[in-house]
């Protein structure tokens, strides 16, 4: 397994020197232009500068996480979808050219979400929470009403352009579930809120670039057999990406919390991962934000990402020595 760590742009800071110092050499970067202040990275020269960047960090650009571009109208079926999708082959292409193998992508119009953002944790740390029924009194998206069937025929239509593309590429596609898992949000349905819906998403093709971001923490929301799951798409090598957090409640109402402060025997995971032979990078995902941060960035402050990949590194290290 491979210790990874998501970072936003390609602007060195004091959390790239962490990530240093403590061992993880593997990037999982978001290159969108907000971010990088550069064109996208269906531009070679782009995506080539943001490369060289990491890797005079000392980091293997891994793979990449996120919308690169804006991909709405891919995902709602708008007019001039065929034109992003045209530009989305062209950044598949590029990876190929730049060997980044991964891309962990979603099909959330609404993205990741969450109705509060300074819950009280432990020692007082701060975490994020959903709760559906304030949810339900936000207003409807900008973009209007959209069904499940909807959704689900914008997503075939996307698998269907994009996959061969992929495949003949040597990228892997790696699907995140919806998070939170739970339909409609803000009038827009969201189709990968169980696990008998990523069965129908990996149905819709057999390539071998089709495959899962194992999103752990969603799918212990979604109140699902994680353990199982993990045995079943790790054994089906359908595992490509795997994010680890925790999370204590229902798909309609729940709050993140530390590593190791949930309901999930992490123990029992990571040993899952190795026994199917999962090899890919994983990641510590959504943490607390800690005493003296500004909690500017909800879930991705860096004080706790320093508990939780010094949690994970002890998970794997114990998992090594297990024959």
């Amino acid at each position: 397994m491979k210790l990874a760590f998501l970072f936003f742009g390609n602007t060195p800071d004091e959390k790239w020197q962490l990530c240093k110092q403590m061992g993880v050499d593997y990037a999982i970067a978001k290159l969108a232009p907000e971010l990088t202040q550069m064109p996208s990275i269906d531009n070679l020269e782009s995506f080539e500068r943001s490369k060289e960047i990491y890797e005079k960090e000392g980091f293997k650009l891994y793979g990449l996480e996120g919308d690169q571009f804006d991909m709405n109208r891919i995902k709602l079926g708008l007019e001039g979808k065929e034109k992003d999708v045209e530009k989305y082959c062209k950044m598949l292409e590029n990876m190929n050219k730049m060997d980044v193998r991964l891309l962990c992508y979603n099909f959330m119009a609404t993205g990741w979400y969450r109705t509060h953002k300074d819950l009280k944790e432990r020692g007082g740390a701060i975490v994020s929470g959903f709760s559906y029924e304030t949810a339900k009194k936000e207003p409807v998206s900008k973009y209007g009403i959209f069904s499940e069937n909807q959704i689900w025929d914008n997503y075939q239509w996307f698998i269907e352009q994009i996959m061969p593309v992929a495949e003949s590429n040597g990228i892997k596609m790696a699907l995140h579930p919806d998070d939170p898992p739970i339909t409609p949000l803000h009038g827009i349905s969201r189709i990968f809120t169980s696990a008998s819906a990523i069965d129908k998403a990996l149905s819709l093709s057999e390539s071998p670039s089709h495959g899962l971001t194992f999103c752990q923490g969603t799918f212990t929301t979604m109140n699902e057999n994680v353990l199982e799951m993990i045995h079943k798409h790790g054994k089906n090598k359908k595992i490509f990406f795997v994010h680890i957090r925790d999370v204590i409640g229902t798909p309609d109402n729940f709050r993140e919390t530390f590593h190791d402060n949930g309901p999930t025997n992490m123990f029992k995971m990571m040993k899952a991962y190795k026994e199917v032979g999962f090899d890919g990078p994983l990641r510590s995902d959504h943490v607390p934000t800690m005493a003296g941060e500004k909690n500017e960035n909800v879930g991705y402050e860096m004080k706790g990402n320093l508990f939780g990949i010094g949690y994970i590194k002890g998970l794997i290290d114990a998992c090594e020595d297990i024959n």
